[in-house]
């Protein structure tokens, strides 16, 4: 093989000033080595290209590589070029490094910080289903059939045909009324709540409530967006919208409120509407996982009854995976220029080959037969979580159940705390997160994420919790 066929990375060295270029080669090599740039197995330049970078010659290259081979700081093999040895004298790192805790609603669970053989926190979809093939299929077509100016700067909105295959499916699906003009493509929830909060906040918007309990990290996003957040709390219907004032916005989950699973029924949220038309004011919808409904019909959003003054946000994150980031913001017409121009200085645009990707699984039938298979397995993992708990913890109530991906196992006052619990699923390699986590001030409850295991690991998952239930006497 010759060099410029395999001609490794490219590389910065700094041999400074002075005479002997071969002894500062050999320096700065180990140097690098030693700091970390370059990894254990990384492959280095050929002799003629890092000569030709260095405007050095050729043949002070080959000595120095020969020569740190020698030493055991490099290998080399022929045919495979030479590499930083896997052995190497690396200079460990001299202080931890601090842990990054998220500030983002989808990326809560991080800050749980360690990994467990088994985990029903909830949040997450089951990340071994999604649809590789199917998705690089799509992908494939999506990239033969893209014009050039596809990956060029494009709108902020996001890719017309994006746009014009989720009107169509949020129409036929969520009972959405809009048009590809008033569609935003955004990076998931978190960025477009990010974008709706600062857009709210420059047309002077100044209060938005927010359920309670919730998710813990919209709050905090809508906050650092200049505005103010106002509890709103709930009962066994969702979100106690009478208890809405002046408030310039509101973010709901009326189809399946979370963490309590509650769906919002049709009288209150007309009193919604109500109460945004009567104020000019703004009904943010987060509708996160709307395609899981089993026990009912599913529940359309509650934008179809008030398209002037909702703002409906979706997501991949539960239907396909959340590493996607993908979502998409339904916005009323006097906030369209306003939450445009906060795409276009946050990042422009979404990737131009994911949203192709996702418009054609969408217009392929892709997406709705993945929805309907994953579905069906989430409603048998559901079923088999109730009947386990009515045959080993009788004395625990289980609510929330008619759609989504968690439940809600509400604990007996006088039984273990949630922090016992939790504690003793983790003695057992289980993940677990109390209803405090998110605010609740009630009774003791878990909320537990029965869609996250992948296929194998479930039935192991839904034994360890029964099992934690049983020893404590529930």
């Amino acid at each position: 093989m010759t060099d410029w066929a395999n001609p490794g990375i490219d590389l910065h060295l700094d041999l400074g000033a002075g005479r002997g270029v071969r002894t500062r080669l050999e320096q700065a090599l180990r140097q690098a080595v030693r700091d970390g740039r370059l990894a254990p197995g990384t492959q280095l330049p050929s002799s003629r290209v890092l000569a030709q970078d260095l405007g050095i010659a050729r043949n002070t290259v080959r000595e120095v590589y020969d020569q740190l081979v020698a030493e055991g700081w490099l290998t080399a093999r022929q045919g495979s070029g030479t590499r930083v040895a896997r052995e190497t004298f690396a200079e460990p790192s001299r202080s931890k490094a601090a842990p990054v805790v998220s500030t983002t609603a989808e990326l809560t669970e991080s800050s749980h910080g360690q990994n467990y053989p088994y985990d029903l926190r909830p949040g997450s979809p089951d990340l071994s289903s999604f649809p590789r093939h199917v998705w690089l299929t799509a992908s494939r077509r999506a990239l033969a059939a893209a014009p050039h100016e596809a990956f060029g700067y494009t709108d902020p909105r996001g890719q017309l045909d994006l746009r014009e295959s989720l009107a169509e499916y949020l129409a036929r699906v969520r009972g959405v009324r809009t048009t590809p003009d008033l569609i935003l493509v955004c990076s998931g929830f978190v960025q477009a709540i990010g974008l709706l909060g600062r857009a709210l906040y420059k047309i002077g918007g100044r209060q938005i409530a927010v359920e309670a309990p919730g998710l813990p990290d919209p709050p905090t996003i809508l906050r650092n967006a200049g505005l103010e957040t106002v509890q709103l709390s709930l009962d066994a219907d969702g979100a106690c919208v009478d208890q809405l004032a002046d408030e310039d916005a509101v973010l709901l989950t009326p189809s399946h409120q979370f963490p309590t699973g509650a769906a919002m029924p049709p009288a209150r949220r007309t009193a919604a509407v109500a109460w945004a038309s009567k104020h000019g004011a703004v009904i943010v919808e987060d509708d996160y996982d709307g395609e899981f409904r089993y026990d009912r019909q599913p529940v359309g959003a509650i934008q179809g009854l008030a398209p002037h003054h909702v703002a409906y946000a979706g997501t991949t994150s539960k239907s396909l995976a959340p590493g996607l980031r993908l979502g998409w913001l339904v916005l009323p017409p006097h906030l369209l220029e306003p939450v445009v121009c906060e795409k276009h200085l946050a990042d422009r645009h979404c990737p131009a080959l994911d949203q192709l990707t996702l418009a054609e699984l969408i217009t392929s039938g892709g997406y709705d037969r993945h929805v309907r298979h994953m579905r069906a397995r989430y409603r048998r993992r559901r079923d088999q979580l109730v009947t386990a708990l009515v045959q080993h913890a009788p004395h625990v109530r289980v609510s929330g159940i008619a759609a989504g991906l968690h439940a809600v196992l509400e604990l007996p006052a006088d039984g273990p705390t949630e922090d016992e619990l939790v504690t003793r699923a983790q003695q057992q390699g289980l993940a677990l997160t109390g209803m405090a986590s998110f605010g609740s001030r009630t009774g003791p409850a878990l909320v537990v994420g029965y869609g996250r295991p992948p296929e194998h690991a479930f039935a192991g998952a839904l034994e360890r919790l029964c099992a934690v239930l049983e020893t404590t006497g529930l």
